[in-house]
């Protein structure tokens, strides 16, 4: 078995991490997309920046959100 190094694992677990975020960003944006209608270039920046907690929040709010707004509520 090869020998990873520290730095290589967090490497590692970093692009699992983004890829994770990335993919929790492209499922909301289409799911807010076809509940409330194409999204403001405002509401696609606020997905790129929001961290894997706020993705997941968000995408659990849908569920029960009438608006858009409601969406994203804390």
């Amino acid at each position: 078995m090869p020998y990873v190094t520290s730095v290589e694992r967090r490497a590692t677990e970093r692009g699992i991490q983004q890829g994770m975020q990335q993919g929790e960003e492209k499922v909301l944006e289409r799911l807010l997309t076809r509940r409330f209608g194409p999204l403001s270039e405002a509401t696609r920046q606020r997905l790129k920046n929001a961290t894997l907690e706020q993705l997941e929040r968000w995408t659990d709010n849908i569920l029960d959100a009438a608006t858009l707004e409601k969406v994203f509520k804390d």
